[in-house]
């Protein structure tokens, strides 16, 4: 009996990890398609991409303040709650809205390729440190509300590959990749995707402006 006892508690951990990491690989599917803002910048322009995304954090927040009142919008009430973490469902889902910002805020202040830098630092580093520390983390940083070792040097990687590619230079890389991980390891929750484009662009801003 305590052998079906443990078999049933290891299956049904398994299927909570496996509905955990789905919604995380939806969620940041979801997210980096932000990466997608400075290629609409330099084909549009930066001010029609900015009244995009803020049409866009717009829209979301008055659909978001309808689903939280029991009313659906049509495919965007959907997406949202297939993303959802468990814990966020009581309450209003702030990622897309803190996520539309930190794009925001980092098209208005830094000049390409600082702008780029701090975008695809929000979109890859972040959703990358959160699926690695999803899949592989097991030394969770203390006092970080479960951010892991693995994630953060997941991040640091992505980051730093990306930066170098981009301006080809170690040291500046090097510098951006860790302010990046840094600033996505801080618990405050959806704020990191304001604090850390704003963060990394500003890193960046030093050496590329």
């Amino acid at each position: 009996m305590e052998l079906f006892s443990t078999v049933g508690a290891l299956y049904l951990k398994e299927k909570d990890f496996a509905e955990e990491l789905k919604t995380e690989l939806i969620r940041k599917s979801i997210h980096m398609l932000i990466a997608l803002v400075p290629l609409l910048a330099s084909l549009l322009g930066a001010a029609i991409t900015l009244a995009i995304l803020a049409g866009g954090v717009l829209f979301y927040s008055f659909a978001e303040y309808q689903r939280k009142h029991g009313r659906i919008i049509p495919l965007v009430t959907r997406i949202t709650n297939a993303a959802a973490r468990q814990t966020d469902r009581e309450g209003m889902i702030l990622g897309p809205i803190t996520l539309g910002i930190g794009a925001m805020v980092s098209l208005l202040l830094y000049p390409a390729p600082a702008s780029i830098i701090a975008i695809y630092s929000l979109a890859f580093g972040d959703s990358i440190s959160s699926i690695a520390g999803k899949l592989f983390g097991r030394n969770p940083f203390p006092y970080l509300q479960g951010k892991t070792l693995e994630g953060s040097l997941a991040c640091f990687i992505l980051v730093f590959y990306i930066t170098f590619r981009m301006v080809g230079s170690a040291l500046p890389s090097l510098v951006i990749a860790g302010v990046a991980t840094v600033l996505e390891a801080v618990p405050v929750k959806d704020l990191d995707n304001i604090i850390l484009p704003m963060g990394s662009g500003f890193a960046a801003s030093l050496f590329f402006i």
